[in-house]
This record gives C-alpha cells, sequence and structure tokens, in this order.
C-alpha cells in the first residue's frame, strides 16, 4: 500500500515532474484515478526500472513543494 494519497490535482503535478525527470514517459499512458496510488506506483516501477521505496520517496519529494518546478 502507498505510503501517500493523491488528488487529481497533485497526480498531475508529480506526473509533469516525473516527465521533465524520465522524457522517454512522455510516449507512455500514465493515467491515475483516486484511490489506486498502488497501480501509479507499479506502472512508475517498471516504466523506470526502479524500486517502489525510488518511486515512494520520489513521489512524496515531489508532493513537498507542489509549486516549485524541482523533483
Amino acid at each position: 500500500m502507498a505510503n501517500f494519497q493523491l488528488t487529481s490535482e497533485t497526480a498531475f503535478k508529480v506526473k509533469t515532474k516525473f516527465l521533465r525527470k524520465y522524457r522517454d514517459l512522455a510516449n507512455e499512458p500514465l493515467a491515475f484515478e483516486p484511490g489506486k496510488e498502488d497501480q501509479l506506483v507499479e506502472d512508475l516501477m517498471r516504466l523506470v526500472k526502479r524500486d517502489r521505496t525510488y518511486i515512494e520517496f520520489t513521489i512524496q519529494k515531489a508532493l513537498a513543494d507542489t509549486k516549485g518546478n524541482r523533483l
């Protein structure tokens, strides 16, 4: 279970920050539905070939400053 919660707005900002860091994700469909954070984590794990800890840490880092551009 993911240790964070996303809204549609914060999910969009997290997705934007991931796209800045991993440009090759632009061609991948990263759909998010509220309550399905685990599915998003699994999709990102597969796409960037990193483990769950890294993905969750990166998402939490993105959520810490939703107004900034840095990941």
